[in-house]
This record gives C-alpha cells, sequence and structure tokens, in this order.
C-alpha cells in the first residue's frame, strides 16, 4: 500500500486517519494540504475516484462562492486555488481514495 493523507492540521478527522493507520503500522505519507495543496494530477486523480461534489467543504469560509460557480472547471480551479475549500482528510492509495474519515473503506484497502 501507498498511502498519502491529505489533510488539514486542526482537523480532527485528519487526525483520526492518521491514527487508524498509525495504529496498523500501514506507512503513509502526510500531507498538509493547506501549506502545500495538491497538484492538479492528484486532484484529478482523487475526483475520479469520489467525484466533484464529495470533495468541497460545505463548512469551509468561501464555500458560499463555490455555490454560485456555474461550471466544474470553474470550482476545480477554485479548489485548486484556495485548497481550505477541500474535505479533509483525503486518504489516497494508488487510484483509490476517500474523503473524510472512513475506516470501513480503507480496511478493505489492506
Amino acid at each position: 500500500m501507498n498511502i498519502q493523507i491529505f489533510g488539514k492540521s486542526k482537523c480532527f478527522d485528519t487526525k483520526k486517519a492518521e491514527r487508524y493507520f498509525k495504529e496498523r503500522r500501514i506507512k503513509f505519507q502526510s500531507i498538509d494540504l493547506l501549506r502545500y495543496g495538491m497538484s492538479r494530477g492528484e486532484f484529478n486523480s482523487v475526483k475520479n475516484a469520489v467525484g466533484l461534489e464529495a470533495m468541497i467543504d460545505e463548512k469551509a469560509r468561501g464555500y458560499d462562492l463555490i455555490k454560485y460557480l456555474a461550471y466544474d472547471s470553474d470550482v476545480e480551479e477554485k479548489l485548486l486555488e484556495d485548497p481550505s475549500l477541500i474535505k479533509t482528510p483525503i486518504v489516497r492509495n494508488g487510484k483509490k481514495a476517500t474523503v473524510g474519515f472512513c475506516p470501513d473503506i480503507w480496511k478493505e484497502w489492506d
């Protein structure tokens, strides 16, 4: 397994996801989403796995603006430009990905 966890340092679910993999002694790479963001390739891989809607954090400050963007391409650009609008944690395992705390799905990856 090649696990990547994209998260925010103050996100409780990100910490729970990291703890989940630590407890099972599964190596993972932790990436601070607010500091480093996501590459377009990583973003598209996650989007293909979970869908664009699942990636949007409805609790984020700029969510109101995203609701009014007409095209998915505009939403994608806004999310790449401002990673604080992306819901976390995003856990990637190759082409598979989840958004949020999803231990039931991660168990199947073993």
